[in-house]
């Protein structure tokens, strides 16, 4: 992918500045501000103000979420006003020509690809198992270790609740007749083989790379689904190959040499692809890149969203958020936390002198309230690490999450555990951290775990009437999205706030890599 703070950048693109950059932290700066300046506009001057955006964003970010606690029109509105901004400031370029995303997204409406179809060729898993330390945990073992997850603190209990009632209706893991698009397909967090192994459809949107398609047509070829796979259209408007029907498994390797698209460069033409699903079908963005370009992508995927919801009504959104970000959390959260911030006996007389150096520093030193008199805690989990940029890029989702529901939309919106992905570990520093974080009450998941756990949240979200996922479920605050069935893998219920000991889980997890 090119480099995003190019001028000569393709696709959707960061906003050229005055000085004929593309600067990702003015970009995002401008957004936040933009998004609270409705709701608070000291906290937008703050920000407007903040020199050094990638060292002081942590703070502002904290304000808006407060912000948005204090009642639904604020969550709704600074959601509305920050996809707003983006979708203003960001553009969209192709051959040499630079314009606004929406007018791109309304412009280039021909039909850029083809479709093929993948079929797998065994029966539906008619029960749920998820990998775990080695094995697989089915029925009475996986309801034991659910139950143990929310016992540790590591999950909440709407999260067991939801993955007990899945097992109890196990012909909700029946998904032959559930259409879903997936913008990401080959992401390492996306629930795709999952969803295929219970029978859906899914209609799969990833990079031209054919290692991604192999192994995608391959995952498929053993399941009960199927896989549509977008081929592009050549300059005469043709496909490289007939593409009329199944394709045989001997076609496959063909067809992983042509497959796939850019969602940065060619956002309109996978909306038009997607809008020829003719049922109703759930649009789940699951892609991913580093830094910068993961705000590009996040764009991109969420002016396809913009464009298809104001086209048809038939849709639901899937999200997953990361649980390295901030929420407001739930009084028993902080409760449990303080408990164990009480319990730690003579380590605590120890640490004491460290905490001057913002060291174990306690989780929730202070309570909030909200108006209707509710209290709640503000966990802040961001490792600065990540940056700026994937905060954005996950805000996005945040918000169109809240955006899409408000204006009557379904949306699975589930937290994700802290989980041992590829980007992760190519991080020596977060990998060391993830290493040792259980010496302070976090469980890092892997990411077949993840996947599978997500993928039954979201069977969840689809059959049961009553779950948060739908917009007759009354909310007391739509941010309550994020804490329904929440998987944390305990940053939530620990002791000490994230940050102050991520330093010590890496030298933890150091010394244990090579022990």
């Amino acid at each position: 992918m090119p480099n995003p703070r190019s001028p000569d950048a393709e696709g959707v693109c960061f906003p050229l500045g005055g000085d004929g950059r593309r600067s990702t932290s003015a970009t995002g700066r401008a957004v936040f501000a933009d998004s609270i300046r409705a709701v608070d506009p000291a906290i937008a001057a703050r920000i407007e103000h903040t020199r050094d955006w990638r060292k002081g964003y942590i703070a502002p970010l904290r304000d808006i979420v407060l912000a948005a606690a204090q009642s639904p029109d604020n969550a709704v509105s600074i959601s509305r006003h920050g996809l707003a901004s983006a979708q203003q400031r960001f553009t969209f370029r192709r051959d040499k020509e630079e314009v606004p995303l929406p007018e791109a997204m309304e412009s280039f409406s021909e039909r850029g690809l083809a479709s093929v179809t993948v079929r797998g060729r065994a029966a539906p898993e008619e029960e749920i198992s998820v990998p775990y330390k080695g094995t697989r945990l089915f029925g009475s073992e996986l309801r034991r270790q659910v139950d143990s997850w929310v016992a540790n603190g590591v999950a909440e209990p709407s999260f067991a609740d939801a993955i007990h009632l899945v097992l109890d209706n196990p012909d909700w893991m029946d998904l032959r007749d559930v259409d879903i698009a997936l913008l990401g397909a080959g992401a390492e967090m996306a629930p795709t083989r999952s969803l295929l192994r219970w029978g859906a459809r899914v209609h799969a949107i990833d990079l031209p790379r054919p290692g991604i398609w192999e192994r995608l047509t391959a995952i498929t070829r053993s399941t009960a689904g199927s896989l549509r796979v977008p081929i592009p259209l050549d300059a005469q408007g043709q496909p490289p190959f007939v593409v009329e029907g199944d394709v045989h498994p001997d076609d496959d390797a063909t067809i992983c040499s042509a497959a796939g698209v850019d969602l940065v460069t060619a956002a309109p033409e996978v909306r038009t692809w997607l809008a020829e699903i003719d049922q109703p079908f759930v649009l789940g963005t699951y892609a991913y890149a580093d830094g910068a370009q993961h705000v590009q992508i996040s764009e991109a995927s969420d002016a396809i969203v913009t464009d298809l919801l104001q086209q048809r009504d038939d849709i639901t959104l899937a999200y997953l958020a990361t649980p390295t970000d901030v929420f407001v959390v739930p009084i028993e959260c902080v409760e449990e936390s303080r408990r164990r911030w009480q319990g730690r006996g003579l380590g605590g007389l120890l640490q004491a002198p460290l905490r001057i150096a913002r060291q174990f520093e306690p989780n929730y030193p202070q309570i909030y309230s909200t108006p209707n008199g509710e209290q709640v805690g503000l966990n802040d989990s961001i490792i600065p690490q990540q940056g700026p940029n994937y905060i954005l890029a996950k805000r996005i989702q945040r918000w169109r999450a809240l955006a899409a529901r408000a204006d009557g939309v379904s949306v699975s919106l589930n937290l994700a555990p802290a989980t041992r992905t590829r980007s992760v570990v190519r991080n020596r520093a977060l990998a060391a951290a993830y290493a040792g974080a259980d010496r302070f009450g976090v469980e890092v998941f892997d990411p077949s775990t993840s996947t599978t756990l997500m993928a039954a949240m979201l069977v969840h979200d689809l059959r049961n009437p009553t779950s948060s996922a739908q917009p007759a479920t009354p909310l007391s605050n739509p941010m309550n999205l994020f804490t329904e069935g929440a998987n944390h893998g305990g940053l939530w219920r620990a002791a000490y706030a994230p940050r102050s000991v991520l330093g010590v889980a890496a030298l933890l997890g150091m010394f244990e890599s090579r022990a």
